[in-house]
Protein backbone atom coordinates (compact mmCIF):
# COMPACT_ATOMS: atom_id res chain seq x y z
CA UNK A 1 0.00 0.00 0.00
CA UNK A 2 1.39 3.54 -1.09
CA UNK A 3 2.40 5.83 1.98
CA UNK A 4 0.21 8.91 1.77
CA UNK A 5 2.52 12.46 1.45
CA UNK A 6 2.47 13.31 5.14
CA UNK A 7 2.97 10.20 6.28
CA UNK A 8 5.68 10.14 4.30
CA UNK A 9 6.84 13.55 5.11
CA UNK A 10 6.95 12.19 9.35
CA UNK A 11 8.74 8.95 8.79
CA UNK A 12 11.59 10.74 7.00
CA UNK A 13 11.70 13.50 9.85
CA UNK A 14 12.28 10.87 12.11
CA UNK A 15 13.95 8.98 10.44
CA UNK A 16 16.04 12.16 10.40
CA UNK A 17 15.94 12.84 14.13
CA UNK A 18 16.98 9.43 14.96
CA UNK A 19 20.13 9.94 12.79
CA UNK A 20 20.82 13.40 14.77
CA UNK A 21 20.14 11.57 17.98
CA UNK A 22 22.73 9.02 16.60
CA UNK A 23 25.43 11.41 15.42
CA UNK A 24 25.09 13.30 18.68
CA UNK A 25 25.55 10.42 20.92
CA UNK A 26 28.93 9.34 18.84
CA UNK A 27 30.12 12.88 19.00
CA UNK A 28 29.64 12.92 22.45
CA UNK A 29 31.52 9.64 22.79
CA UNK A 30 34.42 11.04 21.08
CA UNK A 31 34.48 13.94 22.92
CA UNK A 32 34.64 12.28 25.97
CA UNK A 33 36.54 9.55 24.95
CA UNK A 34 39.12 12.56 24.36
CA UNK A 35 38.77 14.40 27.51
CA UNK A 36 39.08 10.65 29.43
CA UNK A 37 40.70 7.93 27.03
CA UNK A 38 38.39 5.52 27.93
CA UNK A 39 38.53 5.79 31.78
CA UNK A 40 35.69 6.76 33.78
CA UNK A 41 35.72 10.74 35.18
CA UNK A 42 38.04 10.78 38.05
CA UNK A 43 36.16 10.67 41.40
CA UNK A 44 37.57 11.61 45.07
CA UNK A 45 37.13 8.55 47.35
CA UNK A 46 34.86 8.66 50.40
CA UNK A 47 37.38 9.06 52.82
CA UNK A 48 38.72 12.20 51.77
CA UNK A 49 37.51 15.20 53.60
CA UNK A 50 39.42 17.81 52.61
CA UNK A 51 39.76 18.45 49.04
CA UNK A 52 41.90 20.53 46.90
CA UNK A 53 40.80 22.60 44.01
CA UNK A 54 41.59 23.62 40.48
CA UNK A 55 42.61 27.46 39.00
CA UNK A 56 43.11 28.22 35.70
CA UNK A 57 45.67 31.20 35.37
CA UNK A 58 47.31 33.07 32.29
CA UNK A 59 51.26 33.37 32.04
CA UNK A 60 52.73 36.00 29.58
CA UNK A 61 56.25 34.49 28.38
CA UNK A 62 58.89 37.23 26.81
CA UNK A 63 60.32 33.46 26.13
CA UNK A 64 57.50 33.25 23.49
CA UNK A 65 57.35 36.64 22.39
CA UNK A 66 54.88 37.65 24.70
CA UNK A 67 52.47 34.65 23.94
CA UNK A 68 50.27 34.43 26.58
CA UNK A 69 49.79 30.73 28.17
CA UNK A 70 46.87 28.50 29.77
CA UNK A 71 48.10 26.84 33.23
CA UNK A 72 46.32 24.83 35.15
CA UNK A 73 47.01 24.81 38.87
CA UNK A 74 45.83 22.30 41.44
CA UNK A 75 46.14 23.86 45.26
CA UNK A 76 46.00 21.20 48.00
CA UNK A 77 43.67 20.92 50.76
CA UNK A 78 43.34 23.46 53.48
CA UNK A 79 45.67 25.70 50.95
CA UNK A 80 43.79 28.91 51.98
CA UNK A 81 43.37 28.37 55.37
CA UNK A 82 46.56 27.65 56.12
CA UNK A 83 47.72 31.37 55.11
CA UNK A 84 51.58 30.83 56.59
CA UNK A 85 52.30 27.80 55.19
CA UNK A 86 54.86 27.77 52.20
CA UNK A 87 54.66 24.71 49.89
CA UNK A 88 56.69 22.32 47.60
CA UNK A 89 55.49 22.23 43.73
CA UNK A 90 55.04 19.54 41.51
CA UNK A 91 55.30 20.47 37.61
CA UNK A 92 53.77 18.33 34.77
CA UNK A 93 54.51 18.31 31.51
CA UNK A 94 51.90 16.64 28.77
CA UNK A 95 52.85 15.31 25.13
CA UNK A 96 51.76 15.54 22.00
CA UNK A 97 48.91 15.22 21.12
CA UNK A 98 47.98 16.36 24.96
CA UNK A 99 46.44 19.51 26.83
CA UNK A 100 47.35 19.87 30.57
CA UNK A 101 44.29 18.77 31.79
CA UNK A 102 45.16 15.36 31.01
CA UNK A 103 46.93 15.41 34.16
CA UNK A 104 43.93 16.09 36.26
CA UNK A 105 40.99 13.92 34.02
CA UNK A 106 42.90 11.03 33.28
CA UNK A 107 45.94 10.37 35.47
CA UNK A 108 44.09 12.12 38.77
CA UNK A 109 46.43 13.80 39.80
CA UNK A 110 44.63 16.15 42.00
CA UNK A 111 42.79 13.41 43.61
CA UNK A 112 45.81 11.31 44.31
CA UNK A 113 47.44 14.43 45.81
CA UNK A 114 43.99 14.49 48.03
CA UNK A 115 44.70 10.75 48.98
CA UNK A 116 48.09 10.97 49.71
CA UNK A 117 47.66 13.79 52.02
CA UNK A 118 44.34 12.02 53.62
CA UNK A 119 46.25 9.08 54.34
CA UNK A 120 49.06 10.49 55.81
CA UNK A 121 51.31 8.87 53.08
CA UNK A 122 52.84 12.17 51.70
CA UNK A 123 52.98 15.98 51.74
CA UNK A 124 50.76 18.49 49.95
CA UNK A 125 51.75 19.84 46.81
CA UNK A 126 50.74 22.67 44.33
CA UNK A 127 50.78 20.50 41.26
CA UNK A 128 51.05 23.09 38.38
CA UNK A 129 49.94 21.97 35.02
CA UNK A 130 50.68 24.28 31.65
CA UNK A 131 50.21 23.92 28.13
CA UNK A 132 53.17 23.52 26.26
CA UNK A 133 52.51 24.10 22.54
CA UNK A 134 50.25 26.53 20.59
CA UNK A 135 47.48 23.79 20.07
CA UNK A 136 46.44 20.07 21.21
CA UNK A 137 48.15 18.64 18.02
CA UNK A 138 51.25 21.13 17.83
CA UNK A 139 54.58 19.36 18.39
CA UNK A 140 56.94 21.72 20.35
CA UNK A 141 59.29 19.22 22.42
CA UNK A 142 59.41 21.72 25.23
CA UNK A 143 62.29 22.70 23.82
CA UNK A 144 64.30 25.86 23.00
CA UNK A 145 63.91 25.89 19.16
CA UNK A 146 65.84 27.17 16.34
CA UNK A 147 63.36 29.85 15.90
CA UNK A 148 62.76 33.01 16.91
CA UNK A 149 59.54 33.21 20.41
CA UNK A 150 59.73 29.36 20.18
CA UNK A 151 61.85 29.00 23.76
CA UNK A 152 59.42 26.54 25.72
CA UNK A 153 62.09 25.62 27.60
CA UNK A 154 62.83 28.80 28.84
CA UNK A 155 58.90 29.57 29.49
CA UNK A 156 58.69 26.56 31.94
CA UNK A 157 62.43 27.17 33.58
CA UNK A 158 61.97 30.96 33.95
CA UNK A 159 59.22 32.32 33.12
CA UNK A 160 56.35 29.34 34.42
CA UNK A 161 58.42 28.95 37.62
CA UNK A 162 58.68 33.30 38.55
CA UNK A 163 55.01 33.59 37.61
CA UNK A 164 54.04 30.66 40.52
CA UNK A 165 56.32 31.60 42.80
CA UNK A 166 55.23 35.82 42.66
CA UNK A 167 51.34 33.98 42.66
CA UNK A 168 51.75 31.18 45.44
CA UNK A 169 52.91 30.70 48.72
CA UNK A 170 55.75 28.26 47.46
CA UNK A 171 58.98 27.03 48.47
CA UNK A 172 61.02 29.72 46.49
CA UNK A 173 64.01 27.19 45.69
CA UNK A 174 65.11 24.27 43.95
CA UNK A 175 64.81 21.70 46.76
CA UNK A 176 60.94 22.37 47.01
CA UNK A 177 60.58 22.09 43.18
CA UNK A 178 60.16 18.57 41.08
CA UNK A 179 59.12 18.58 37.30
CA UNK A 180 57.91 15.34 35.82
CA UNK A 181 56.11 14.38 32.41
CA UNK A 182 55.10 11.40 30.36
CA UNK A 183 56.23 10.58 26.76
CA UNK A 184 57.53 13.93 25.08
CA UNK A 185 56.76 15.69 28.86
CA UNK A 186 59.13 12.85 29.94
CA UNK A 187 61.89 13.87 27.44
CA UNK A 188 60.98 17.73 27.77
CA UNK A 189 61.51 17.15 32.21
CA UNK A 190 64.87 15.85 31.53
CA UNK A 191 66.12 18.16 29.07
CA UNK A 192 64.97 21.27 30.89
CA UNK A 193 66.37 20.07 34.28
CA UNK A 194 69.62 19.21 32.61
CA UNK A 195 69.62 22.43 31.19
CA UNK A 196 69.10 24.35 34.31
CA UNK A 197 70.63 21.88 37.02
CA UNK A 198 69.22 22.90 40.80
CA UNK A 199 66.18 24.58 39.36
CA UNK A 200 64.11 21.23 40.15
CA UNK A 201 65.40 18.99 43.00
CA UNK A 202 63.31 15.32 41.91
CA UNK A 203 63.01 15.02 37.70
CA UNK A 204 60.64 12.85 36.54
CA UNK A 205 60.03 11.17 33.34
CA UNK A 206 57.28 8.53 32.64
CA UNK A 207 58.05 6.79 29.41
CA UNK A 208 60.24 9.88 28.03
CA UNK A 209 63.18 9.86 25.93
CA UNK A 210 66.43 11.00 25.72
CA UNK A 211 67.63 11.50 22.18
CA UNK A 212 66.04 14.40 20.29
CA UNK A 213 64.12 14.16 17.48
CA UNK A 214 65.12 15.67 14.47
CA UNK A 215 62.05 17.74 13.62
CA UNK A 216 62.92 20.33 11.37
CA UNK A 217 60.20 22.81 12.39
CA UNK A 218 61.55 22.75 15.86
CA UNK A 219 65.54 22.24 15.65
CA UNK A 220 66.03 23.37 11.65
CA UNK A 221 68.16 19.87 11.27
CA UNK A 222 71.11 22.07 13.23
CA UNK A 223 72.93 19.09 14.85
CA UNK A 224 74.48 21.00 17.82
CA UNK A 225 71.29 22.36 18.92
CA UNK A 226 70.17 18.26 18.16
CA UNK A 227 73.04 17.29 20.53
CA UNK A 228 72.36 20.05 23.01
CA UNK A 229 68.52 18.99 23.67
CA UNK A 230 69.52 15.03 23.90
CA UNK A 231 70.29 14.31 27.64
CA UNK A 232 71.90 11.20 27.07
CA UNK A 233 74.25 13.81 24.95
CA UNK A 234 74.13 16.55 27.34
CA UNK A 235 74.31 14.43 30.75
CA UNK A 236 78.29 14.14 31.31
CA UNK A 237 78.82 17.31 31.13
CA UNK A 238 76.37 18.74 33.65
CA UNK A 239 76.54 15.68 36.27
CA UNK A 240 78.89 17.05 38.60
CA UNK A 241 76.06 20.05 39.61
CA UNK A 242 73.56 17.27 39.69
CA UNK A 243 75.47 15.97 41.87
CA UNK A 244 76.09 19.21 43.79
CA UNK A 245 72.89 20.31 43.89
CA UNK A 246 71.23 17.05 45.06
CA UNK A 247 69.14 15.86 42.12
CA UNK A 248 67.61 12.97 41.98
CA UNK A 249 66.23 11.78 38.63
CA UNK A 250 63.21 9.18 38.76
CA UNK A 251 62.32 7.47 35.56
CA UNK A 252 60.80 4.40 33.90
CA UNK A 253 59.93 2.41 30.42
CA UNK A 254 57.36 -0.03 29.74
CA UNK A 255 59.18 -3.49 28.85
CA UNK A 256 57.56 -3.32 25.36
CA UNK A 257 58.19 0.29 24.70
CA UNK A 258 60.16 1.06 21.69
CA UNK A 259 62.44 4.15 23.19
CA UNK A 260 63.33 1.65 26.25
CA UNK A 261 66.85 1.10 24.97
CA UNK A 262 67.43 5.37 24.91
CA UNK A 263 65.81 4.96 28.88
CA UNK A 264 68.59 1.24 29.25
CA UNK A 265 71.15 3.86 28.18
CA UNK A 266 70.39 6.70 29.87
CA UNK A 267 70.01 4.89 33.19
CA UNK A 268 73.31 2.70 32.62
CA UNK A 269 75.33 6.70 31.91
CA UNK A 270 73.55 8.27 35.58
CA UNK A 271 75.38 4.65 37.45
CA UNK A 272 78.78 5.80 35.35
CA UNK A 273 78.72 9.20 36.56
CA UNK A 274 77.03 8.55 39.88
CA UNK A 275 74.08 10.39 39.71
CA UNK A 276 71.34 9.78 42.52
CA UNK A 277 68.41 8.15 39.75
CA UNK A 278 66.17 5.39 40.44
CA UNK A 279 65.55 3.71 36.69
CA UNK A 280 62.21 1.25 36.91
CA UNK A 281 61.33 -1.19 33.80
CA UNK A 282 57.32 -2.11 34.12
CA UNK A 283 54.84 -4.30 32.37
CA UNK A 284 53.35 -2.39 29.63
CA UNK A 285 54.09 -0.29 26.49
CA UNK A 286 53.71 3.30 25.87
CA UNK A 287 50.32 4.03 27.00
CA UNK A 288 48.02 5.38 29.25
CA UNK A 289 47.51 2.13 30.96
CA UNK A 290 51.07 2.52 32.33
CA UNK A 291 50.89 6.19 33.58
CA UNK A 292 47.75 6.45 35.22
CA UNK A 293 48.91 3.40 37.23
CA UNK A 294 52.18 4.34 37.98
CA UNK A 295 50.91 8.10 38.64
CA UNK A 296 50.57 7.36 42.52
CA UNK A 297 54.20 6.13 43.00
CA UNK A 298 55.40 8.86 40.76
CA UNK A 299 53.47 11.60 43.12
CA UNK A 300 54.09 9.95 45.87
CA UNK A 301 58.02 9.58 45.44
CA UNK A 302 57.94 13.92 44.67
CA UNK A 303 56.08 14.84 47.85
CA UNK A 304 59.06 12.34 49.78
CA UNK A 305 61.84 13.62 48.52
CA UNK A 306 60.92 17.67 48.42
CA UNK A 307 61.83 19.63 51.48
CA UNK A 308 58.77 19.76 53.59
CA UNK A 309 56.21 22.91 53.87
CA UNK A 310 57.42 25.56 56.30
CA UNK A 311 56.48 29.13 57.14
CA UNK A 312 56.07 32.13 54.65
Amino acid sequence: MALSLPRLRFLQLLALSVCAVGVAGLLGYIDNFWLYRGYPAPREPAYVKTRGHTEVIRVKSDALGGRVQRVYVYLPPNYDAARTRRYPVLYLLHGVPGLPQVFLRIVRAGIIDDELVAQRRGQPLIVVMPSGSTGPFTDKEWANGAHPHEAWETFVARDLVRAIDARYRTIRAGRGRAIAGLSEGGYGALNISLHNPGEFRVIESWSGYERASDIRSIFGHNRSLLAYNSPLDELPSVAAKLRRTHSFIWFYSGRHDRLRDQNDDFAAVLTRLHVRHRYLVLGGGHDWRLWRGEAQAAILTAERALSRPGSA
